[in-house]
């Protein structure tokens, strides 16, 4: 496993679920397009997979 991971936004979360609009902010993401270097934890990875359907996920 790598010890980071590249999050991109590749949807906008205008229109979905409250909680999942908060996570997305939550992990750095402000516009769409935009890429975060995050920590490859529990944590961070679970955030990910609650919003899989907007964002887009490498291994950095």
């Amino acid at each position: 496993m790598a010890d980071k991971l590249k999050v991109t936004l590749v949807k906008s979360p205008i229109g979905c679920v409250p909680k999942h609009r908060r996570t997305v902010e939550a992990l750095g993401l402000k516009k769409v397009n935009k890429t975060v270097e995050l920590p490859d934890n529990a944590a961070v990875r679970g955030m990910v997979n609650q919003v899989s359907y907007l964002v887009k996920v490498e291994e950095a």
